[in-house]
């Protein structure tokens, strides 16, 4: 490699996004010195697609295209999924982030599938299952006179493997469970995850049929059919499973759901198998061994003058599509099954990134008709000239092995390269590298504050709000801490009106709004759209289940929904119930510290933390909150003593008059090199498992402590103390990169 190359700056790179590249992406070597550069990477990555092109014609200039390639990634205008950046042209040379396997009903499949989903989450990529296949629980099993224990207790297995991969050190990996929900245990499923303390590894969805809708539109009984041998087995009111469903996600985001006839409608290789599952985040469903690499066109960079760049647009799409055919050459993949699969159709996902910003420079609020009419037209595009690329890529390649019966294989249609083409997936890091707000979602801060290692608070602004705001002459330090305590400008009256009005966030527009611009984008997709829709914590569950009959009302494949702050810690014992006032401390003028009665009453919570179990017990006096004790599972040790000692002083402070809320907010988010749980409910310390603990408690028993405490809430980054954020049903840290899906 040239020196010029390994010394060279790429222009635009944030230093959130060299932060991430070093700390994910770059090379090193066994003593985990950094052996690259972003330039190195970009070169790496660019040269080993490259090559690809050799395969079909061996004069090919792979050094030119290789220069096309780079010149794509290091100006942001595209991007492929993190694997391919990590691993092309190394030893590994995994580049897929998406499977799926089967999951057969004998204990021979079943293990079979655990031991792939090993070998895949080892190389890097994420795990899509139907366990629908299953029989129900304490169904016959006629080879050992016994009786089944159900499709939950094996995924409990797939779960415990994932967490031992992860606790190798590797790439953590993440799997999406699906079930049919005419599956005899389909309610068993629906609640499994209600506690959070179990299958932290999986996003869970329940796969609805249009038989099953019809059925809650009519208020009906449907049928559920035993796997064992397809025959109906029992009913169930489909109006209460689609409630229980809706219940669910409103109390902690799961189950999601996923419209399967909706899937298969659209699957391009009927003949080759039927699709059960999709990938972790929702927006690839795949068959049975097969596996998709995505990439995303960054549409802010598409902006030229006020106006959208098609011309710009069209070259990225199709330089898009080779490079994304050409990692199916080069990918080495970790089972021969998933390498035939994957070959015989060709799945390619482009999708896009910088959404958001492209409104902004276009000066189109997020939540308009205007929006949604444009992003219509934008996928539109990409998904019309990356099918027509595709079929110039057939007339030179060939066609996809199983296009005999596909949907192309007619008339008026003719040879295309790929079955699939176009996939709007969560862009999570990518996005971080290239600077750009995340897939199709709104902007998830303005402004936002964070602590870096040495203690030091640093206000993070929106690249192009501040350069607005400077030269409009309104930008100013005070000003960018202010929004960074709102997260919006919305009521921020420094803020030009006209400025305000397109610098939305995701909590400043409606949960249609995010139904309907999913529905936009889904038109003009071949796969699934990734896209989470907000809620506000005092959201209900009526608002819950509107949107979900919106979005199959518009013809969305899947949604994922997360209200602010839902989680739900169980209460293992508690005292008998009295009614008495509940009283917040407001006079913080007087610290008097209150004497303590011989007899107090208390609860006590289970938190699950990195060290293990940790028993918070909270006591109240006649006045409210009086005293904490803390004991942890395995007794003795430094966390043991730590913990003692904060319970010590949030008694002490209690006492003294110090208002809960303030306690909570300084606990929470506190993290240390030991995190527990997945998701929402994710115990980042043993000083995060005592603030969530007393939130459950008050929020259980009725205490004003005030939406301010938690609303600005989204979970810290265990590994940098940043802002976390939900996309398509995955928490990503937008500071360092960190994705617990991936």
């Amino acid at each position: 490699m040239a020196e010029s190359t390994t010394n060279m700056e790429i222009p635009g790179l944030s230093k959130n996004a060299r932060t991430v590249l070093e700390k994910r992406y770059l090379k090193r070597d066994t003593e985990g010195k950094i052996l690259e550069t972003p330039a190195d990477m970009f070169r790496r990555v660019a040269e080993a697609i490259a090559v690809a092109d050799r395969s079909f014609d061996k004069k090919a200039d792979t050094k030119a295209l290789a220069q096309k390639f780079y010149d794509l990634m290091t100006s942001f205008e595209f991007l492929p999924n993190s694997p391919t950046l990590m691993n092309a042209g190394r030893e590994l040379g995994q580049l897929s982030a998406c499977f799926v396997l089967p999951v057969g009903d004998s204990m021979e499949d079943i293990f079979d599938a655990v031991k792939y989903t090993a070998l895949i989450h080892k190389s890097g990529g994420g795990t899509g299952f139907s366990f629908s296949r299953l029989r129900p629980a304490n169904d016959v099993v006629r080879s050992t006179s016994g009786i089944s224990s159900g499709p939950i207790s094996f995924m409990r297995v797939f779960d415990a493997a994932t967490e031992t991969i992860k606790q190798g050190g590797t790439r953590r990996g993440a799997n999406m469970g699906i079930l049919r929900v005419d599956h005899p245990d389909i309610m068993d499923f629906i609640m499994c995850k209600d506690d959070q303390k179990h299958l932290n590894n999986f996003n869970i969805s329940v796969g609805l049929t249009e038989a099953f809708m019809e059925a809650v539109e009519k208020d009906a009984e449907y049928d559920l059919r035993n796997p064992r041998d397809g025959k109906p087995c029992g009913k169930l009111n489909a109006r209460k499973v689609f409630s229980r469903i809706v219940k669910q996600a409103w109390k902690n985001g799961e189950p999601g759901i996923i419209f399967l006839d909706r899937l298969n409608r659209d699957n391009p290789t009927p003949k080759a198998g039927e699709i059960e599952s999709t990938n972790p985040c929702g927006e690839q469903p795949l068959l049975p061994y097969e596996s998709c690499n995505l990439g995303s066109i960054n549409l802010g960079k598409m902006v030229k003058d006020g106006e959208v760049d098609w011309k710009r647009l069209k070259e990225v799409v199709r330089l898009g599509v080779h490079f994304l055919d050409n990692v199916i050459e080069v990918n080495n993949y970790p089972l021969p099954q998933i390498n035939e699969t994957t070959r015989s159709n060709r799945k390619v996902g482009l999708g896009v990134m910088g959404w958001a910003d492209m409104l902004i420079l276009l000066g189109i609020p997020y939540s308009s008709a205007e929006a949604i009419a444009l992003g219509e037209k934008v996928m539109r595009f990409i998904n019309d000239e990356g099918h027509a690329y595709s079929r110039e890529l057939a007339a030179s390649r060939g066609t996809f092995p199983n296009f005999e019966g596909s949907i192309y294989d007619r008339p008026g249609e003719g040879p295309i390269r790929n079955a699939t083409v176009t996939t709007i997936a969560p862009t999570g890091t990518i996005s971080i590298i290239a600077n750009a707000s995340s897939g199709v979602e709104p902007l998830f801060a303005v402004s936002y504050v964070r602590q870096v290692l040495d203690k030091n608070i640093l206000v993070e602004v929106n690249p192009i709000f501040e350069e607005i705001a400077r030269q409009r002459g309104f930008f100013s330090e005070e000003l960018m801490q202010k929004i960074a305590q709102h997260g919006t400008v919305h009521d921020i009256a420094e803020v030009p009106e006209d400025v305000r009005k397109v610098f939305v966030t995701a909590h400043d527009i409606t949960p249609e709004d995010h139904i309907e611009m999913q529905a936009a984008f889904q038109k003009y997709t071949d796969n699934a759209v990734s896209k989470t829709v907000n809620f506000a914590n005092n959201a209900t569950i009526e608002d819950v289940e509107k949107v979900y009959r919106l979005a199959y009302k518009l013809e969305c494949k899947g949604v994922t929904i997360y209200r602010d702050g839902s989680r739900d810690e169980q209460v293992l014992s508690t005292g008998a119930k009295e009614e008495k006032e509940k009283v917040v401390h407001t006079d913080e003028k007087r610290a008097v510290k209150r004497d303590r009665p011989k007899a107090l009453k208390g609860w006590t919570y289970q938190m699950q933390t990195g060290c293990g179990p940790l028993y918070v017990t909270v006591n109240e006096d006649k006045a409210g909150l009086f005293e904490l004790f803390t004991t942890m599972g395995k007794a003795g040790g430094c966390a043991a003593s730590q913990c003692e000692a904060i319970g010590r002083m949030v008694s002490l402070a209690w006492r003294s008059g110090v208002q809960a809320r303030q306690v909570i907010k300084q606990l929470l988010g506190i993290s240390c090199h030991l995190p527990a749980g997945f998701g929402d409910n994710k115990v980042l310390s043993c000083a995060d498992a005592v603030a969530k603990a007393i939130q459950a408690h008050m929020q259980a028993e009725g205490y004003d402590i005030g939406l301010e405490a938690t609303a600005p809430e989204r979970g810290a980054c265990p590994e940098c103390g940043g802002i976390v954020e939900h996309e398509g049903g995955c928490a990503v840290c937008h500071v360092c990169g960190y994705s617990e899906c991936a």
